[in-house]
């Protein structure tokens, strides 16, 4: 639904709606009346689409009506027809009440107004109370006399001060709240804020107005019953309170240097640290506070993190442009549990799939299954796309010292053709399998090249056309064209929709994994999964491993404006990690529109690179520890090498702890003099340092771990969009290319000179090639 929300105040009227960026606000005053705010409401939000309306009302309320004129505007409140009137449904609530509700975070709170007069609102485990305390008798006069706006005027700053400090230590003796906050215009006129008080955001009051329209689960709204229900609103991301608040602390700390953050606090290092499921994460060397944090996970909770893994586990379709589920998280649920979309338990659909796996790679493994000719199986060549490819290729890279090495594993996706043919150069057709992995079982790349692997299996193998069926599987839904392809459909290993290809690795399109390394290896793969997703589901915020990178992933993109990651694994079985980790993360994030279809006015997802270390420390390091740029890193090792060797671990590792050090500290001017450095010398040698990382440790490289390292980043780049509002689990953006290329291949190809309708230089671009291809 989407919402207009109208905050009626003494000096203005201020409106927002549903998807847009910024509030746009007009003039109010003492003669104000209903009819002129709802002309005004209707003027400045032109051309903004909304569905109901959500009034503050700066006076009592009684059942949605205001039961007195406000003190402070005009007549011809009480008795109006405001659904009429704005031609929608309209709750109208307190304008004190609205604040409230945005600003409430659990429990027993009192929210106080300091505006124009004193509003006045408690909330009792999620039930809203407005309340009219600022009439209640005061010294010679009323609460609101003394601390609105006609006490600041009359009484000056300073005795304003103390008698707001006096009327909010009386009411929270009198009601026993558990949070007090003071929000309203003039909160921002205190030098401090009274014990035990925190301050309210004006912002809150459209967070409240959206609150009111949102259903809880068990269908009560708004302030009808919000108990136990994280409140969340549909605020732009750059309005949230706690994002105002993180502009203002990175404004004090932006250039507070980690030597500081360190010097004062000597358990620093062993403070910010996290440790769940096997996984150690040392954060202490990012450029945090305690407060930093405290505000990022407050961003979090504003943004309604919780409600949105809630809503991933249970099955709801979050991924709202294709109107689908997100169920990876499916993919590793243990037998016996039960997840249900659209109406039917997922859970036996993927143990039947991964059982038929199982019996498929067992059978190819133990030499049962045989090629054609009667050969053994001894070679596998996955032929797959994006999530087809990146993460089978990632997952036997990692996972190769478990695999069989009596059988060769390839992998091709590239249309390019030299992919394919040295992927085959040296096999033997008799003995080679192709996996062939499409959903639709017509995406261009995979199926080009598996035609063509065809081409070479039957050319090698005298073209008997029943050869294709003991020597190609497919991971696909499309029975008929798997058929018709020459597959025989009782080796077809489905998957769902609500898995998206870059999540899918875990599912039969890794099947190419499963025949490397088995079906036991397998499983335990999927249970480091299981392992990471209940974490990340149950763990608080403050130690929650995918939280912790993903809200540090905003802090840096949004408030350093760093543009990349680097991710930087020191094991080499993890070299293919940083590319799975691109498609991950950017197909995921790479958004410039909310879900609700508006422009972004914030960074959105990073760019993700990284090579293996150490190898990296000799190329792009450099421009790393004394470039222009800030590029925050995640270190990922080891305790244990499934390789040992010597002392090769032991200097692997302490790369690893150097490299940290040394970004994060660097080498100042005077210790480089002192070093006696030529003057001429000195500023080449200085490392700034203040460079932030993470240090990612787990025992040792099993399949189990894997599992966890792929759904810490799966779940972190979850985090990172539900902040930035965006739908992390399209790809639209790959869609204009293909479709492109589709219409340009016939002209590429034909035998007389097409007929061009693109811009200049595509056209040029064309010609030139057709003349080049022509003189073969």
């Amino acid at each position: 639904m989407r919402v207009l929300v109208v905050d009626v105040g003494g000096t203005h009227v201020k409106v927002l709606a549903t998807g847009q960026k910024a509030p746009r606000e007009f003039p109010s005053g003492p003669t104000l009346t209903a009819a002129q705010m709802v002309a005004g409401v209707k003027t400045v939000a032109a051309g903004w689409k909304y569905d109901a309306v959500s009034i503050g009302y700066p006076g009592p309320v009684l059942h949605g009506r205001p039961v007195a004129e406000p003190p402070h505007l005009g007549l011809g409140w009480v008795g109006f027809d405001y659904p009429t009137a704005l031609g929608c449904p309209v709750k109208l609530v307190n304008d004190a009440a609205m604040q409230a509700l945005g600003s409430y975070r659990g429990g027993k709170m009192l929210f106080l107004g300091l505006g124009t007069g004193l509003g006045s609102t408690l909330i009792v485990d999620g039930i809203v109370e407005p309340m009219e305390l600022g009439h209640l008798p005061y010294r010679d006069g009323t609460f609101e006399v003394y601390v609105g706006l006609h006490g600041l005027q009359e009484h000056g700053l300073t005795e304003w001060r103390r008698d707001v400090e006096d009327v909010v230590s009386r009411l929270v003796a009198a009601l026993q709240p558990e949070d007090v906050v003071l929000g309203g215009g003039n909160v921002h006129q205190l030098d401090k804020l009274p014990p035990g008080c925190r301050a309210g955001d004006n912002a809150n009051a459209f967070l409240g107005g959206f609150r009111l329209w949102e259903e809880s689960r068990d269908g009560q709204t708004g302030s009808e019953q919000m108990k136990g229900r994280p409140m969340t609103g549909t605020l732009p991301l750059t309005a949230r309170p706690a994002w105002k608040s993180l502009e203002a602390h990175h404004e004090k700390i932006r250039d507070l240097h980690l030597r500081t953050l360190f010097a004062d606090d000597a358990k620093r290092g062993e403070r910010l640290t996290a440790e769940a499921v096997g996984i150690y994460l040392d954060y202490s060397k990012n450029r945090v506070t305690d407060d930093t944090l405290a505000l990022l996970r407050r961003l979090a909770e504003e943004s309604g993190l919780r409600e949105r893994i809630d809503a991933m586990f249970r099955g709801d379709k979050i991924n709202v442009t294709e109107n689908r589920a997100v169920l990876h998280v499916a993919l590793r649920a243990p037998r016996g549990t039960s997840i249900v979309v659209d109406g039917k338990d997922v859970v036996p659909e993927v143990h039947a799939v991964l059982d038929a796996m199982a019996d498929f790679s067992n059978r190819v493994r133990s030499g049962a299954w045989k090629g054609h000719t009667g050969k053994r199986i001894r070679n596998v060549i996955n032929i797959g796309i994006g999530g087809s490819d990146l993460g089978p290729v990632m997952a036997y890279e990692a996972l190769r010292h478990y695999s069989d090495r009596a059988m060769t594993f390839r992998f091709v996706s590239n249309v390019d053709g030299t992919d394919l043919v040295e992927a085959t150069r040296d096999l033997n057709p008799a003995e080679t399998l192709f996996v062939a992995s499409s959903k639709t079982f017509t995406t261009l790349e995979t199926m080009t090249n598996a035609e063509s692997a065809r081409q070479w299996l039957l050319a090698g193998l005298g073209g008997d056309v029943k050869a294709v069926a003991k020597h190609f599987v497919a991971v696909s839904t499309n029975a008929q064209k798997v058929s018709e392809f020459g597959i025989d459909t009782a080796n077809m290993f489905g998957f769902w929709d609500w898995v998206g290809g870059r999540y899918s690795m875990d599912s039969a399109i890794g099947l190419s994994t499963m025949l490397a390394v088995g079906p036991e290896n397998f499983r335990a793969l999927l249970d480091g999964f299981h392992q990471m997703d209940e974490h990340f589901r149950t763990a608080p915020f403050e130690r929650n491993l995918p939280v912790l990178l993903g809200l540090l992933t905003v802090w840096y993109t949004d408030f350093f404006g760093a543009e990349t990651v680097a991710v930087l694994p020191y094991e080499q079985y993890l070299k293919r990690f940083p590319a799975y980790l691109q498609q991950l993360t950017m197909e995921s994030n790479g958004k410039h529109v909310t879900l609700d279809g508006a422009d972004v006015s914030y960074p959105t997802g990073p760019i993700y690179w990284g090579e293996p270390g150490t190898n990296g420390q000799h190329s792009f390091y450099q421009l790393i520890h004394q470039g222009t740029r800030l590029i925050p890193c995640d270190f990922i090792a080891f305790g244990h090498a499934l390789s040992p060797l010597g002392r090769h671990h032991d200097m692997l590792l302490a790369n690893v702890f150097a490299q940290t050090e040394a970004l994060a500290f660097g080498k100042p001017r005077a210790q480089v003099k002192a070093e006696g450095t030529p003057d001429g010398l000195v500023p080449h040698r200085v490392f700034q340092g203040n460079r932030p990382s993470n240090t990612i440790l787990a025992e040792r490289l099993t399949p189990e771990t894997l599992g966890k390292l792929v759904a810490l980043y799966e779940h972190s780049v979850f985090t990172q969009g539900v902040i930035w509002n965006v739908d992390s689990f399209d790809q639209w953006g790959v869609e204009l290319g293909k479709v492109l290329a589709q219409r340009i291949i016939p002209e590429l190809e034909n035998q007389t000179e097409p007929t061009l309708g693109h811009d200049s230089s595509t056209n040029n671009l064309i010609r030139r090639y057709r003349k080049s291809r022509n003189t073969r």
